[in-house]
């Protein structure tokens, strides 16, 4: 097969040479095509990879008991029993984030449903158990937020988040909610939440001063003595073996008081007649935020979501869409942020690292051959290798994300191997006495063996990382992808248009030779075109000393 491509090889580098307008036409072309396909590969940070396991974050309404909550969400994980998928499944019932460094407050109506896919399950399987969960979360009548949630890997954020700002906070309620109204309209969005949500319903009381005053009461004095009537007070401890037992004194039963028995409090006594909590303070139900958050001093509300079959740019374009529609409040500003963020700002960086690659392999390539204008034509084989790395991703159903484009800059200084073998064996050839047309073929044919086999041995090594094998190997798979692609079509393209290239930059169909010196130490005044224009001593027939 080699010696048939090497018989052939030169007979079809001639015919390009003859038709250059025709090659060159096409492989413009092919540049445009890819160029055209890359809006539709879509865009993410990092892959999605599977890692075998998922659980989702479960709230009921406030209030409902422990008990309760863990026979609701049980009886919700119950559809995946017998599940041939699924290795095992568990809940966890009565917290609020399950996590070491959570700081929201633990609820007993907050509940986990972890599960744990059977060993040799692939991301399908994964996809199709979490989606017949959550579609049973979402037909449940008694489910009022459900999140799906993944070991962390990489400190990221939410894949979609929109960062609400204002000073008011029932505005800030109000356009949180009318946010997320409309991200879970977007396709591909999923288990979308608000953190201004209202959180556990609560007993407020607030103090009346002149009340307070007029009794000749101090307000941290009342204050404390409702808490440690209401929350208790420990009295002493009882020392039981190697145990110490609290014992807590309060007023009123654990978790049976009502408002009535809260207003009925008595904080203190003038003249030996009682003064209840009701005559100095007003007390009331209501329901407290879930959080206070602030981001850069300002208070602020963040909706988020997830992606489901759909990548981060384009859900990220319809979200921005969405919220050109929205009228909000004067005091409101909304600003798009989460991983979508960060995707754009590190494919900003990694397009300035490609750039500087670029850059710094021309200055290397030009000290080493000389010449300002024959590294141009080493350059002219990375557009090559671009077509091949956006068809590989269409073929592969990948989208452009960081791990592809660190593989594009990987491919920036191996691409360009094989264009700078191929010129140097043209301009040796034409300093030996060659015509530009002799050097071109002959070189093609001389370089053709090992430029094929360094292209292989690249890409050969890298296909087991392409073909995805192993537990996290979607994280990977990308930068293979993009380097064999890249380097595959660049290799066929270098060995038949840059030669084409090289003539574009050379006109001049004489040998290069070296200026050299006269036996009587002056210059040979022969001259002849060093290929790029401009006239070089050239030694052309014996000189007498």
């Amino acid at each position: 097969a080699l010696g048939a491509l090497a018989s052939l090889y030169p007979r079809a580098l001639r015919w390009s040479l003859a038709n250059r307008a025709l090659v060159l036409a096409a492989g413009a072309a092919l540049f445009a095509g890819a160029v055209a396909l890359v809006p539709t590969l879509g865009f993410d940070l990092i892959p999605a990879f599977s890692q075998g396991e998922f659980g989702f974050e479960v709230e009921v309404p406030e209030g409902t008991p422990l008990a309760a909550t863990d026979r609701y969400v049980s009886e919700l994980a119950s559809v995946l029993d017998g599940d041939p998928r699924i290795e095992s499944w568990a809940t966890l019932v009565g917290g609020k984030g399950f996590a070491l460094t959570t700081t929201g407050s633990e609820g007993e109506n907050v509940a986990r449903i972890q599960v744990r896919m059977a060993p040799g399950a692939d991301a399908a399987a994964e996809a199709a158990v979490a989606d017949r969960l959550r579609a049973r979360l979402s037909e449940a009548a008694g489910v009022t937020r459900f999140e799906l949630q993944r070991p962390t890997v990489f400190t990221f954020r939410t894949p979609i988040e929109v960062e609400l700002y204002g000073d008011d906070p029932a505005a800030l309620h109000a356009a949180a909610a009318t946010v997320r109204a409309a991200l879970a309209r977007v396709p591909g969005l999923v288990d979308v939440e608000s953190s201004a949500e209202l959180g556990n319903p609560e007993l407020q009381v607030r103090f009346l001063r002149e009340p307070l005053a007029r009794l000749g009461l101090d307000l941290a004095e009342v204050a404390a003595t409702v808490r440690n009537k209401v929350q208790g007070e420990v009295a002493t401890r009882l020392t039981e073996g190697d145990r110490e037992i609290d014992v807590v004194v309060r007023a009123l039963p654990a978790g049976e008081a009502s408002l009535a028995d809260v207003r009925d409090l008595i904080v203190a006594h003038r003249d030996g007649v009682p003064i209840y909590l009701k005559s100095v303070a007003e007390i009331r139900l209501a329901d407290g935020p879930s959080e206070i958050r602030r981001i850069g001093q300002k208070r602020a509300a963040v909706v988020s979501g997830s992606l489901a079959g759909r990548d981060m740019g384009a859900a990220a374009a319809d979200v921005r869409a969405a919220l050109a529609d929205l009228a909000l409040p004067a005091s409101v500003t909304a600003a798009l942020s989460g991983q979508e963020e960060e995707r754009a700002r590190s494919l900003a960086g990694l397009a300035f690292a490609m750039g500087l690659a670029i850059f710094l392999v021309y200055l290397v390539m030009a000290s080493q051959f000389e010449s300002f204008l024959h590294p141009f034509v080493v350059i002219f084989s990375l557009p090559l290798g671009a077509v091949g790395v956006i068809g590989a991703l269409a073929v592969t159903g990948r989208s452009l994300d960081v791990v592809a484009m660190i593989g594009a800059v990987m491919l920036a200084g191996i691409v360009v191997n094989n264009a700078i073998v191929l010129i140097d064996a043209i301009n040796q050839r034409r300093r030996a006495g060659e015509g530009r047309t002799a050097a071109l073929v002959g070189a093609g044919s001389d370089r053709l063996r090992p430029i094929l086999m360094t292209s292989a041995t690249t890409v050969l090594g890298l296909l087991p990382m392409a073909l995805g094998l192993g537990e996290g190997a979607e994280l990977r798979a990308p930068l293979a992808i993009t380097v064999i692609g890249g380097l595959s079509l660049a290799t066929p393209l270098t060995l038949l248009v840059v030669p084409l290239v090289y003539t574009l930059f050379d006109r001049s169909e004489e040998p290069l030779v070296e200026p050299v010196e006269s036996a009587g130490g002056g210059a040979a005044d022969g001259r002849v075109g060093d290929g790029l224009g401009a006239p070089a001593a050239a030694r052309i027939g014996e000189v007498a000393g």
